[in-house]
């Protein structure tokens, strides 16, 4: 044998542990495609929202809290511009080619964008937040349970309309999973009362659109007891409409969310309560899940796939402790 081929059989089993070593490296606990920041990189992380509502912001908050907090990871936060499922797949594709890991999206029509989210899922880990898509690939749902505060709306329906009357409900779009189990849970909740759903109105998350469908209720619906605003604008949309009609003493008003206008109606009365979430959660929370996920630790998502931030009940009694707590949140005095 001549000398220099000795040393084949050698250079050959160093490349081949060389590969193996960065194939281990390369592997990734998340799903098919997803891969890790590279030696000494970070984990590449995005929040989606499905609107540009001031709700939003207070996730925000818990992103950036995650981004201080946690290391190994950057986060980006992205609010599709017109609040539409097109719009949001556009913001998936740009960040699927930017080379995302971890992608925590609200999606607006959870059963049309199933193609979507599983594409998503083949090249990053996908969590839903806010608004689940059970029958898609996505790991893990983080947010409110829908069903159980539809059913607390409806409790404090009954409690503003003791003796029934009329309602009409609110939301931008029926499609999305969340408004389906919100309004499950409000139906559930008035089965048997005095209090009766008239009908839903949907706006597009539009809210020109949404205040005229208030507006337009109190006009053919003389009679109306209540108004239930099931996302965060239709409660500012409801108690507008309800203030320009002057009937703000015979119109109930429930709404979901803690923007600015529904916090002043509650505490002057003019808005019964406000089912409120906690979104700070949703997005400290699925950073915090997506980077021990990448990281390898599975153990972090359920059996169920879902994990349940509750939400709280505010009426006039309670705002002003909850306003101070919530402008801590956004950052404001």
């Amino acid at each position: 044998m001549r000398p220099e081929n000795s040393f084949r059989p050698m250079i050959l089993l160093c490349v081949i542990t060389l590969l193996l070593a960065g194939c281990q490296q390369g592997i990734h606990s998340g799903g098919g495609g997803v891969g890790a920041g590279g030696a000494g990189g970070k984990h590449k992380l995005a929040f989606v929202t499905n609107n540009a509502s001031d709700f939003w912001t207070i996730a925000r908050k818990g992103t950036e809290k995650a981004a201080a907090e946690i290391p190994g990871i950057e986060v980006e936060f992205r609010i599709p511009s017109d609040g539409t499922a097109a719009e949001q797949q556009r913001v998936i594709d740009d960040l699927l080619a930017k080379g995302i890991h971890g992608i925590a999206i609200s999606p607006v029509d959870p059963v049309n964008q199933t193609q979507m989210l599983n594409r998503a899922s083949s090249g990053a880990l996908v969590v839903t937040q806010d608004s689940d898509a059970p029958q898609s690939n996505r790991v893990c749902y983080i947010g409110t349970d829908n069903v159980a505060a539809g059913r607390q709306a409806g409790e404090l329906l009954k409690e503003a309309l003791p003796q029934g009357g009329k309602i009409m409900v609110f939301v931008g779009v029926l499609d999305a999973a969340n408004a389906q189990q919100r309004y499950q849970g409000l139906k559930e909740a008035l089965n048997g009362s005095n209090v009766q759903i008239i009908d839903v109105r949907t706006d597009n998350t539009d809210r020109v659109r949404a205040k005229s469908n208030a507006a337009d209720t109190l006009v053919n619906n003389p009679d109306i007891a209540g108004m239930v605003g099931l996302w965060s604008y239709n409660g500012p949309a409801i108690l507008s409409a309800v203030k320009e009609a002057n009937k703000v003493d015979k119109v109930k008003i429930v709404a979901f969310d803690e923007e600015d206008p529904t916090l002043a109606g509650i505490k002057e009365g003019a808005i019964y309560a406000t089912v409120v979430q906690q979104p700070f959660e949703f997005g400290y929370r699925s950073m915090e899940l997506m980077a021990k996920y990448l990281n390898g630790d599975k153990s972090v998502v359920p059996a169920t796939k879902q994990i349940f931030v509750p939400t709280i009940a505010v009426k006039r009694a309670d705002v002003d402790a909850f306003q101070q707590k919530i402008n801590q949140l956004r950052g404001r005095s």
